[in-house]
């Protein structure tokens, strides 16, 4: 988990993971939301739809933004405040996403921060893309 302070950061700075959809992650987000949508849970709908399979709910994708604010830019020391994410394509259960935020915009009289955030699958096609906003605990 990286600890970076509101001082450490600079803009351009970068971090980003991997990470694959499971089946398993479906389930438990279905279990969490209660989201019982058939474009989520049933293939041949999904299909009739015009889709490759069930799509992935957007939140679940949207989710690892949480990660990769809260444990890698800036990681310990933040609060996400603020979040605005377009999605660009679906995401399917087997899909291999990078999420990658880069810091855009540092405001020093608020401590915070502003990170552009993309997703992308293992096609290099972006499925989400956006901006979100973090503040900073105090820290010793």
């Amino acid at each position: 988990m990286n600890n970076y302070r509101f001082e450490d950061l600079k803009v351009g700075q970068e971090e980003f993971f991997t990470v694959t959809v499971t089946e398993e992650m479906m389930n438990m987000f279905l279990d969490l939301s209660g989201d019982t949508n058939p474009l989520h849970n049933d293939p041949d709908f999904a299909k009739e739809q015009g889709y490759n399979d069930k799509v992935v709910y957007g939140l679940l994708t949207t989710s690892f933004i949480s990660k990769l604010v809260g444990v890698l830019l800036p990681g310990k020391n933040c609060l996400l405040q603020g979040i605005d994410i377009n999605y660009s394509r679906p995401v399917y259960v087997g899909d291999i996403l990078i999420v990658k935020g880069v810091v855009d915009e540092l405001h020093e009289s608020v401590k915070r921060a502003e990170i552009k955030v993309v997703i992308i699958n293992q096609d290099e096609q972006k499925v989400v893309k956006g901006k979100v906003e973090v503040g900073f605990l105090n820290y010793q």
